[in-house]
């Protein structure tokens, strides 16, 4: 193997059509352009905060200005975005659906002003603060969002909203929402199955080089950290989080155990989730929506950045219609994997690029099942999965490069917010499954700037939702190259 410190600086641009993708969330040439449908991340962990809870999250509408007003970033009433779940390891993730559903109300005297959002406690006249989501603190909530949460069941469908449940808009700025936090408690409703719900703006924390990737992968340094490096997780060795100061729109679920799983001890679930359109609608004469037709998936996700450095380009729309246990079809993605190529032809490596059953086994697999073929016997069905067994790990004391790291309750066993995927991604397809691997990464080992009181200094928010505060539109702050407490430019 040559000198891969080296060749990582002056050889890396071959491997540019795979690795640009691996954290825009754009992952697929359709689903670029329809943000509100665009699943950006998917979380499946066991609750540090109730360990008899399963939590599952959604993020979609990726990279948003907080400053984009007037209007700012809602939820869409025509998609249908599904958490399924598989109990029995058959790869068929559909004996749980839970499907929320958001319908938008623009309220008066909103109707008749320029902007959808307002209000001031020392301005007479005007609305006062948002400082509820129903009622008199609710006047300044000009276009509001309802939400229903039903599972499915085969054919049976329950309503699990206790009470009217409505989304946290966004964090427009702190004279129109003096106290964000306060008002995420009040976003937060229970389901009647004995968990809990919520919907609206978060943090983004998904952390990467971003610019640097898209800039033909002109890291700071060479992509290799050093021992120290790798295992502080306080520190950005050398990359920039670029994703600081950005948002995601959120859906976060808390599910009890005993919903999912009678094996308490040893059950293991396998989940995935989706956004739907329906295929036609047929309106009233008020232009009001009469009818919508059988809904078709338009994104998926599961593992993280499957689509973006694994399946082809040619093919990334067609799997994001496709349902997970169908993944047969692209199993040569998997067995002969494009990007360890590309990986071989810039830096003079030689890792594995055919027959890659870690692959197989890692992300289309459950425990015990043959890696060598796919059948109804033997599935093969990319999802995400969890040992509800494994005792979750206190956020303070979390890896980022968990199982990796002897933290054995982050991703491949479900994800959490601040697993460092990316990292873990380049060395898996590596071949890090395989035997060891240098220590590949972008030099971002954390998300920096995370907002709110409840947040580790990692950035990992401790209380459901589990995702940080979002920035506020007036104050935000992207942390960039060459700025207090940021990595050089160059």
């Amino acid at each position: 193997m040559k000198t891969i410190n080296t060749l990582l600086a002056v050889a890396i641009t071959a491997a540019l059509p795979q690795l640009s993708q691996a954290a825009s969330h754009r992952e697929a040439p359709a689903i670029a352009l329809d943000p509100a449908a665009d699943i950006t991340d998917v979380y499946a962990f066991r609750s540090w905060e109730d360990p008899s809870k399963m939590v599952f999250i959604m993020n979609v509408l990726p990279g948003q200005e907080p400053s984009s007003g007037p209007n700012y970033f809602n939820f869409a009433d025509d998609v249908a975005y599904d958490f399924h779940i598989d109990t029995n390891k058959d790869g068929k993730a559909d004996d749980i659906i839970y499907r929320i559903r958001f319908k938008t109300d623009l309220r008066a005297p909103f109707t008749d002003l320029p902007v959808a959002y307002g209000g001031v406690d020392t301005v007479p006249g005007l609305p006062p603060a948002i400082n509820s989501l129903k009622g008199d603190g609710a006047l300044g909530l000009g276009m509001r969002q309802t939400y229903t949460v039903t599972q499915i069941k085969g054919k049976a469908r329950t309503y699990l909203n206790k009470t009217k449940s409505v989304a946290v808009p966004s964090n427009i700025g702190p004279r129109t929402i003096r106290d964000y936090e306060a008002l995420t408690d009040k976003g937060i409703f229970p389901l009647t199955n004995g968990g809990r719900v919520f919907a609206g703006q978060r943090d983004e924390s998904f952390y990467i080089d971003l610019g640097a990737t898209f800039d033909t992968l002109n890291f700071r340094m060479p992509p290799i950290l050093t021992a120290e490096q790798d295992a502080n997780d306080f520190v950005n060795p050398f990359g920039n989080d670029m994703f600081s100061g950005f948002n995601v729109n959120t859906i976060a679920l808390e599910i009890p155990i005993s919903e999912l799983t009678s094996d308490s001890e040893n059950g293991i679930l396998g989940m995935y989730a989706s956004t739907s359109r329906p295929q036609s609608k047929t309106y009233n004469k008020d232009g009001t929506v009469k009818a919508e037709g059988a809904f078709v998936q338009v994104s998926r996700m599961a593992n993280p950045l499957v689509n973006e450095v694994i399946i082809g380009t040619g093919k990334k729309d067609l799997w994001n219609a496709t349902e997970p246990e169908d993944e047969a079809q692209f199993l040569d993605f998997y067995l002969n994997p494009r990007l360890a190529s590309l990986i071989n032809a810039a830096f003079g490596t030689s890792f594995q690029t055919t027959n890659r059953t870690d692959l197989v086994a890692a992300l289309l697999k459950y425990p015990g099942q043959d890696p060598s073929s796919c059948s109804k016997a033997n599935p093969c069905s990319e999802l995400l999965r969890v040992n509800v067994g494994v005792a979750p790990t206190a956020p303070e004391a979390q890896k980022r490069l968990t199982v990796f790291a002897g933290d054995n309750a982050g991703f491949p066993n479900g994800r959490r917010p601040n697993d460092d995927v990316t990292d873990l991604g380049l060395r898996v397809v590596a071949g890090a499954l395989l035997g060891t691997v240098p220590n590949l990464g972008d030099g971002v080992n954390f998300n920096i700037g995370a907002p709110g009181d409840n947040v580790t200094a990692n950035g990992i928010y401790k209380v459901f939702p589990f995702l940080p505060t979002p920035h506020d539109g007036r104050n935000r702050r992207h942390i960039d190259c060459g700025e207090t407490d940021a990595n050089p430019c160059n």
